[in-house]
């Protein structure tokens, strides 16, 4: 099953997977799905949205990154009010279990394909042939020692959970 539509189902996270996709399944098929998931080494994924957020079709769209450097981008998502441009959720969010029990029974490194691939070439029973679809312009991310601390010590979580992602 692919869901492509809505933006909002289509990158569910855990909460929206437990409202809405887990109870489907639990009503008509009368099954609990195992869920998988990827993350995304913190500052990687940080970058991942700044370099998105610079492609041409943004410029001049109130999220765009252009002429705004990486330090800045990271200190803006440190902000409790983020502006627009910064405001891209959180992983650890993202993959959050819910009280009823229901989390991420997989979850992958996205900088380990070959694990991730063989994982789910297996489970489904094929030979996966993929490409890079969707890349981000190749920017190098410069992060100065400082601004890397404080978001690693502010957003300690996301670390914690991707270090304990085998």
């Amino acid at each position: 099953m692919v869901i492509s539509e809505p933006p909002m189902l289509k990158h569910a996270p855990v909460y929206r997977y437990n409202r809405f996709i887990r109870p489907m399944f639990l009503k008509v098929c009368d099954t609990e799905l195992e869920v998988m998931a990827v993350m995304r080494e913190p500052i990687s994924w940080l970058g991942s949205w700044w370099r998105y957020r610079q492609r041409p079709f943004m410029a001049g769209k109130s999220n765009a990154t252009h002429g705004i450097s990486f330090d800045d981008f990271v200190l803006a998502y440190m902000k409790g009010n983020k502006p627009g441009f910064a405001d891209v959720g959180s992983q650890f969010k993202f993959l959050e279990s819910q009280q009823n029990g229901v989390g991420v029974t997989h979850l992958f490194r996205y900088e380990d394909q070959p694990r991730l691939q063989a994982f789910l070439s297996e489970r489904l029973d094929v030979t996966l042939n993929l490409s890079r679809e969707n890349v981000s312009p190749d920017i190098p991310l410069e992060l100065s020692p400082d601004v890397a601390e404080r978001f690693r010590r502010k957003f300690s979580e996301e670390f914690d959970l991707y270090e304990n992602t085998a």
